[in-house]
C-alpha cells in the first residue's frame, strides 16, 4: 500500500506532532511493508534545523520515507504576520509538491497548518487516492487562543475549510471519544467514517526510571518531591495558575515546580515566578528526545493542563509518555477531556479543575504528602501505557488504511 502524509512538521522538528508522524511513517514502512512519502517543511526548531534549497520541493529519503521537502519562508514566527507567511508559503510548495507523489492508494492531512488538508484533498483526487483527515487540532477554535490574532473573517474561513475537508473525507481520525464528539455533534462529521485512535509513546524506549539519574543529580533535585510540566509552554495549558499554586505551596521546603521545554509563555512565566520571589519554581531547557527519559524519571509526578473550554479541539500528547514513564499525573482539565478519562478509568492520577490554583495546590500537596499512593498510581500508569503503545497505534492506522483504500466512495 502506498500512503502520502502532509504535515509541515516532521523529522528532525521537535513538535510534537512531527515526531509522532515520523514514527507512524518509518513503522509503515518497516513493520507493514508501506510505501510512505511525507510532504514536509523545514525543520524550525533545534541543532537540526537545516537549510532550505532553491528549488519549492527538495526530496531526501530517510530510514525507508521518502520526503519531500516543501520550501517556505522562514520568518520570526512569534509574531502572527511570520507565522501567517510561513504557513501560506509552505502550504504553496505542498501543493506543487502533490505533483511529485506519483500514485497513492491513500493521502493523509494532518492540520499543520490548518489548510493543508486543501492540498491534500487535491492530490487525492487528482491520484484517484482515498482521502483521510487527521484531525490533530479542531479549528477555528484552537486559532482562538492565539493572543497577537483574532479575527472573525478568517475564522469563518478556517471553519468552512475544516467542515469541507470532514464532509468530503473518505476517513477522520479523531485523537479521542470526547474530539469524537465535537467532530460529530459540532462540525457535522459522518460517525461512521470517523475512526478514535489515540496519540501514543513508544513503551520500549521510555520505561519507568530511577529518580537517582544524570539530569536528577546535576539540578539537585534527588532530595525535592518534583511536580513537573514538562514540553510545549504554550496559550492552552494556563500554565499562570501553576504559579499561582506554587505561591500557595512556597512553605513546603521538599517541592519544587520544574517547568521544562520552551514556548510562546515560558518567558511571562518565568517574570511571574521572579516577581513572587517564588523559590519552588524553577525553569528548564527542553531536553531532547534522547534525554527526555532522565527528565522524566526525575519527576515525582506530573501536570497536564488545558485551558477550560477547549477540550476535545485539542489532545495533550505528552500524557503518553507520562504515562510510559510510570509517573502519576494532575490532570487540570475539563472532566470530559481525555486526560481525565483515562485518570479516573485507570487510577494513574488526580483531577482538578482548570483555573482553580487552589484545586491544583490541594492535588500537588495530596501527592507530595502521600508518596506511597503516588507510587502506586505510577505502577497503574504504566500499565495504561501499555494501552497506548507506538506499536498498538501504528497498527491501528495501518488497519485503517487497508480499510478505506478498500471502500468504495459512498455516492
Amino acid at each position: 500500500m502506498k500512503i502520502c502524509f502532509f504535515n509541515r512538521s516532521y523529522w528532525p522538528d521537535q513538535a510534537a506532532t512531527g515526531q509522532l508522524l515520523t514514527e507512524l511513517a518509518e513503522d509503515l514502512v518497516s513493520r507493514h511493508g508501506c510505501e510512505v512519502t511525507v510532504v514536509a517543511g523545514r525543520a524550525l526548531h533545534g541543532a537540526e534545523r537545516d537549510a532550505a534549497g532553491l528549488a519549492p520541493v527538495d526530496r531526501e529519503v530517510r530510514r525507508g520515507v521518502t520526503i519531500l521537502r516543501a520550501n517556505g519562508t522562514r520568518f520570526d514566527r512569534r509574531r502572527f504576520s511570520g507565522r501567517a507567511a510561513n504557513y501560506l508559503t509552505y502550504f504553496a510548495s505542498a501543493a506543487v509538491a502533490g505533483f511529485q507523489v506519483g500514485r497513492p492508494d491513500i493521502v493523509v492531512s494532518l492540520t499543520d497548518p490548518p489548510i493543508l488538508g486543501l492540498a491534500a484533498r487535491w492530490t487525492a483526487r487528482r491520484t484517484g487516492a482515498r482521502f483521510v483527515f487527521l484531525c490533530e487540532d479542531i479549528f477555528p477554535e484552537v486559532a482562538a487562543l492565539l493572543e497577537d490574532f483574532h479575527n472573525d473573517t478568517v475564522n469563518r474561513a478556517l471553519d468552512r475549510v475544516n467542515r469541507y475537508l470532514l464532509r468530503d473525507a473518505d476517513g477522520i481520525v479523531a485523537l479521542g471519544d470526547r474530539m469524537r464528539r465535537r467532530l460529530v455533534e459540532e462540525k457535522g462529521a459522518d460517525p461512521s467514517r470517523v475512526t478514535v485512535i489515540h496519540n501514543w509513546a513508544d513503551c520500549e524506549a521510555i520505561t519507568p526510571g530511577p529518580k537517582d539519574n544524570a539530569f536528577t543529580r546535576a539540578h539537585g533535585l534527588g532530595d525535592r518531591f518534583v511536580l513537573m510540566h514538562s514540553g510545549n509552554i504554550g496559550l492552552s495549558q494556563n500554565l499562570d495558575v501553576l504559579i499561582e499554586a506554587a505561591a500557595l505551596l512556597k512553605d513546603r521546603a521538599r517541592l519544587v515546580i520544574a517547568i521544562v521545554g520552551d514556548g510562546a509563555k515560558r518567558e511571562a512565566l518565568a517574570r511571574q515566578a521572579a516577581g513572587r520571589g517564588l523559590a519552588n519554581v524553577r525553569f528548564f531547557p527542553y531536553q531532547p528526545k534522547e534525554l527526555l527519559h532522565e527528565s522524566f524519571a526525575a519527576a515525582d509526578a506530573f501536570l497536564v493542563s488545558l485551558k477550560a473550554g477547549i477540550e476535545g479541539y485539542i489532545v495533550p500528547s505528552k500524557l503518553y509518555g507520562i504515562l510510559a514513564a510510570g509517573r502519576p499525573y494532575i490532570a487540570a482539565v475539563d472532566p470530559t477531556c481525555e486526560v481525565a478519562t483515562i485518570a479516573r478509568e485507570y487510577g494513574c492520577g488526580l483531577l482538578a479543575a482548570p483555573g482553580d490554583p487552589g484545586a491544583l495546590a490541594g492535588a500537588i500537596a495530596a501527592l507530595h504528602d502521600d508518596p506511597a499512593a503516588a507510587r502506586a498510581m505510577g505502577q497503574r500508569a504504566r500499565a495504561a501505557a501499555l494501552q497506548f503503545d507506538r506499536r498498538v497505534a501504528v497498527a491501528a492506522y495501518h488497519s485503517l488504511f487497508v480499510r478505506v483504500a478498500g471502500l468504495a466512495r459512498a455516492a
